[in-house]
This record gives structure tokens, sequence and C-alpha cells, in this order.
């Protein structure tokens, strides 16, 4: 499928449900052409989206966390050109763990899976977005050092940060660029992953995440914001 010159391409990576499925939704709503990724098995619902799209959305599989997958995509995706990259993934252990008691390999998969997997995607990707492109990640306002008041949640925490470092990093090397570089924070979402006790809906959180996006197009440099465009202290 070619790009219509008229509209910008979004790449989604983690777009089979939450708040990544409806990141979907709401740029196909606002005209753009979208290719989103779910890992292999669970991208039922982004068919059915597909089916519906007109041929706006192309659907992907991988897994980021497994290298070869990533690889495998790029090469499917070669000649493409992706106006804004967001990358939207996140596993978090059980609550009532603290870093004291959380087991190297649940501390690993949370790590990997939150911190490492997400900048490899921007890695392998960042050279099909062009100068005046955006690149984006779903970062957390729980990943603020300055923020953190209390101990819940420590290892999601700490992946959150982490990726926030990576990014800092990131922008640094890519510095000659002038590309938009964004972390994310959506607020406290009623998701399978932010359960029931949510401060916000997915409808009060998406539309005005993607407004922020688009709000900082052309803005070049790291920025970490949240869902209202407000700056996220480090």
């Amino acid at each position: 499928m070619q790009n219509i010159p008229s509209q910008k391409t979004v790449f989604l990576i983690g777009a089979s449900r939450g708040l990544g499925l409806a990141m979907v939704k709401e740029y196909l709503k606002r005209g753009y052409r979208v290719i989103a990724t779910g890992r292999p098995a669970s991208t039922e619902k982004l068919q059915h989206v597909a089916e519906a799209s007109a041929g706006a959305l192309e659907v992907e599989t991988v897994d980021i966390t497994i290298p070869e997958q990533v690889a495998a995509l790029r090469a499917r995706l070669v000649d493409r050109c992706i106006d804004v990259l967001f990358v939207n993934a996140g596993v978090k252990n059980d609550d009532r763990e603290t870093i004291a008691d959380v087991s190297t390999e649940e501390f690993v998969r949370v790590m990997v899976t939150n911190s490492l997997s997400p900048m490899r995607v921007i890695e392998a990707f960042q050279d099909l977005v062009p100068p005046t492109g955006t690149i984006g990640v779903m970062s957390s306002g729980q990943g603020s050092i300055t923020n953190a008041t209390n101990a819940n949640y420590e290892v999601y925490r700490g992946s959150k940060a982490a990726l926030n470092m990576f990014m800092r990093t990131f922008s640094v090397r890519s510095a000659k660029y002038p590309r938009t570089l964004l972390l994310m924070a959506p607020g406290w979402v009623q998701t399978d992953m932010g359960g029931p006790g949510g401060r916000l809906t997915i409808e009060e959180s998406i539309p005005n995440l993607v407004n922020t996006i688009e709000a900082y197009e052309g803005r070049s440099g790291l920025h970490y914001l949240d869902y209202l465009g407000r700056a996220v202290p480090w």
C-alpha cells in the first residue's frame, strides 16, 4: 500500500488494545493513514477496525521484545515514509511488589518491555521519519523522579524513568536532526492495565493526547508532556 500524498502516515507500535487501539481510531478519524502493530495472535480488534477503514489502516504483527521480529518488520517497511512514529508498550508487575522482593525474572520482563524494547524500535525505524516528523513514546507521569513522593509502583516507575533517560540520551545523539521527540504521559486511564479506578476515561485522555502530539509538530527537541500538553517535571 502506497502513501497518498495528501495524507500523513502514523506508525503505532503496540496498538492492539487499550490506549494504542484508541490512538488508532483517533488518527483514522482525523484522516491519517495508519500502520498499527500488535503481537502475533492479538490483532483481532485491529483487523476489525481495518476492515471498516477503507484501506486507511494497515495491520502488522511484531513482538518488540524479540529483535528478530523488529528487524523483519523494518525490512517489510523499508520503503515507507513515516510522519509520526509512536511506540506504546507497557507492562507492570504486581502492584504489591517492591524492588526488595520482585524476582529477577519479573524485573527483567518489565524493564525489557518498557525501556529497552521501545528504544530498539525507535533506533530501527528512525531513518524512516523525515526531519519534519515526530518520534514519540508512551511514558508516564510515574516516570518523573521529581514527583516520586510515595513508594508505590516502584518497578514500573523505574522502567519509565529509564525510558525517559534513554530518550534523553537518544535526543542528544540525534541532535543534528530537527525532529520532534515526545515522551507522553496519558494520565491514569481506565484500561485493563490502569484498572477501573483510573481518574480518566480513554475518551478523556486519547483525543487530548493526539491534540498535543499534533500541536508539537515541528517543535524540535525532546519534550516530556502530559495528555493536555503540560510539561512533566523530570
